[in-house]
């Protein structure tokens, strides 16, 4: 492709693509090819001008990245998502550029008597919306808005109502492209993120790339997955989350025939699924509906400060009254019509809690809903789980102990067949020693039962084979140990967690898992208490030794041990029965039930699916630092918002007093009041952290 340096420094290049005309198709292609590149930082493309700011790595890498790139590459064109939110930005710059033309032509080349007839046209909609209102019996910020244009273009003064109401306009527009666009941002943050699946082909299921399923095949899906394309049940039964879908809670049954839909998640059983629709179809529209009609969106502090902003109508239009009455003066009356708080309220705070969500996703961290970083904000008890978390996500297989006659990697081969149909932190370190041993399995097996927070169970030639916690094994399961090697199983080493392999009811072998701790654990956790935070807990289905000794060099206040799902849940509403507010962070299908009953759940992106799926809040797992950003964030958008209500109601409460003085004019009180309502619009959307 041919490019024109435009302009070139150390670290950031500016080029002009040598074209006519660069679609939006086009820009995305070359914004999107050039992010996959490991030497580029960061790129803008701008597909009016046709031109591109890339900040890199490696001048000479980049200046041959774009010699090479072509528009008709298919896999270069297989990078860009099916939404890129450039067709959203472009329709409402149009928009504003259009209202602003609009507004231009009206002032300067429509004729005066031309000009009032348009006003009392375009103020027959606000006065509908307020008759409308008051049908109903409710006093509402519509009301004041149609007042105002009323009694303005009643005194002739089209000028002042006029401005009015393209304020109003302009800041609808402005509001509606803030919310469609974090509503994008946060669908394609939302994607199913899911790149391989189990294909079952009848005799055996066979882990292939959702791009090779066609319409028609079969997939597996297991408990604690995610059902990554719609399709319907030929096959086994299973109880499947939608809360993605319908915001219920509780799981559904579903058997032959039933129809199952992408991004929902089984939590318990299997069934082998017949696809309908390839990965993509419908699934970002979905997304965006789930968002749009969930009430987690609206946080607390918005649907306050809506009511705020209604509650204030009856107000103003009695001290409207009162102006009049006193001083039997119209001007001053109209003065303070031309002022309300709901523009500011209405449009700053939602504005505020999405550029919040907005910054914590280009930070990795996806939030659910502004509620949420409320809930972070004003939280005091955090509740941490171990493996995953407080460790690192991918634990290492360290040893393998062998008991009888058995064979290293074979125990651990038998391992990773089990195991990899769960994938969870402990789970992917089996199957990932397996891959690096050189150790090719075939399913072998029969069908596999997962039992949360304890092991899984199947059987291979008619044998039954355990895997999981001690436990599961010999106190669930009832396996033994095989003869004369009670001084090996006695001498395991402590510094591991250990994983018990037992077929037919004896022990074959003990895989030795090295969980190391985060080394940013303990600072995190110490900067989490300089923050606020008075009870950090800690909950892990490890022994007590191994909890012990992790709590310790982390420095949590409080440790619980060998706890199940149902006890983490059941610590948490505890917790929130004494008036706390509590944060659950896990990555595990144990950890799902206390994640559903905190006040914020956390998921680490790269736990369990259905972990992800009932969190509120997910943070990238390379870096514990996430938690401390997100507690950083929260009380900052609290701050603003609080700053805001200030601000607002004073600004506007001195605009009222000022006009009932006679001091200013209904067209300056108008013209103040919108200026300060986009003003603090404008702030409101100002990055929180530096």
């Amino acid at each position: 492709m041919k490019c024109v340096i435009l302009h070139s420094s150390r670290s950031r290049l500016r080029v002009h693509i040598a074209r006519s005309r660069m679609t939006l198709r086009q820009a995305d292609v070359l914004e999107y090819y050039l992010r996959s590149k490991p030497f580029v930082t960061d790129v803008k493309v701008y597909d009016r001008t046709g031109d591109a700011v890339i900040i890199f790595t490696d001048r000479a890498q980049v200046i041959r990245a774009l010699a090479a790139f072509s528009y008709e590459d298919k896999k270069t064109a297989a990078l860009v998502p099916e939404h890129t939110g450039r067709a959203l930005d472009r329709e409402f710059e149009d928009r504003l550029f259009f209202m602003l033309a609009r507004r231009y032509i009206f002032r300067r080349l429509i004729p005066q008597p031309l000009r009032l007839v348009i006003s009392v046209i375009k103020a027959s909609r606000h006065n509908r919306e307020a008759l409308k209102a008051l049908s109903e019996g409710r006093i509402e910020v519509s009301l004041l808005d149609a007042v105002a244009i009323t009694v303005s273009l009643v005194r002739g003064d089209h000028k002042t109502a006029s401005s009015v109401m393209f304020m109003l306009g302009l800041g609808e527009l402005l509001e509606d492209w803030t919310h469609k666009k974090s509503v994008d941002d946060l669908a394609r943050t939302m994607s199913l993120g899911v790149e391989k699946v189990w294909l079952h082909t009848g005799e055996s299921d066979m882990l292939v790339p959702i791009r090779d399923v066609r319409e028609g095949d079969e997939i597996v899906v297991r408990t604690g997955s995610m059902i990554p394309l719609d399709g319907r049940v030929v096959s086994g039964e299973a109880e499947v989350n939608q809360a993605t879908l319908t915001g219920e809670a509780l799981a559904v049954r579903k058997s032959a025939g039933s129809y199952v839909y992408a991004g929902t998640v089984v939590e318990q059983g299997s069934c082998i699924i017949s696809v309908d629709k390839i990965t993509g179809s419908g699934e970002y529209d979905r997304i965006v509906k789930m968002i749009e009609e969930s009430e987690k969106l609206k946080s607390e502090v918005e649907s306050r400060a809506a009511h705020l902003a209604d509650k204030l109508v009856p107000y103003c239009l009695g001290g409207t009254l009162l102006t009049y009455l006193l001083t039997r003066n119209a001007t001053k009356a109209v003065s303070i019509l031309m002022v309300d708080f709901s523009c500011a309220l209405k449009l700053a705070m939602p504005i505020a809690v999405i550029s919040a969500m907005r910054e914590g996703q280009s930070r990795g961290i996806t939030v659910k809903g502004g509620k949420f970083l409320e809930a972070v904000a004003d939280a005091d008890t955090i509740i941490f789980d171990k493996t995953g978390t407080l460790t690192h996500s991918e634990p290492k297989v360290a040893k393998i102990i062998t008991f009888g006659e058995n064979d290293e990697s074979e125990a651990l081969r038998l391992a990773a067949c089990l195991e990899e149909h769960y994938p969870h932190s402990i789970a992917n370190a089996v199957v990932r020693a397996a891959s690096d041993r050189g150790l090719v399995h075939e399913e072998l097996h029969s069908e596999v039962e997962y039992v949360v927070a304890h092991g899984i169970a199947s059987s291979i030639q008619g044998v039954k084979v355990v895997l999981g916690s001690y436990h599961f094994v010999f106190e669930d399961e009832g396996c033994t140990l095989p003869e004369n090697d009670r001084d090996k199983f006695d001498s395991l080493p402590d510094e591991y967690s250990h994983l018990f392999l037992a077929v037919g009811g004896v022990l074959a072998a003990v895989i030795c898992i090295e969980d190391p701790i985060r080394d940013e654990a303990k600072a995190v956790l110490s900067r989490l208490k300089e923050l606020g935070v008075s009870k950090i807990v800690m909950m892990t289905g490890d022994s007590e030794r191994t909890a012990r000794a992790v709590a310790e060099k982390v420095g949590v206040d409080e440790f619980y041990a060998e706890v199940l799902p149902e006890d983490k849940a059941e610590f948490v509403r505890r917790e929130k029965r004494q008036g706390r507010k509590v944060i659950m962070i896990g990555d595990g299908v144990n950890d799902s039930p206390a994640l559903s009953e905190s006040d914020a759940g956390i998921a680490i992106s790269s736990g369990a699916a259905i972990a992800r799926e009932v969190a509120d809040i997910t943070i990238s797992a390379e870096d514990l630092s996430c938690i401390v950003t997100l507690r950083e964030l929260s009380m900052a958008l609290m701050k603003r918002i609080n700053g805001n209500y200030r601000r607002i109601i004073g600004f506007n409460l001195g605009l009222m007093v000022l006009g009932a003085a006679g001091v200013i004019a209904p067209t300056t009180s108008a013209l103040l009041h919108n200026s300060s309502t986009l003003a603090i619009a404008v702030w409101s959307m100002n990055d929180y952290l530096y």
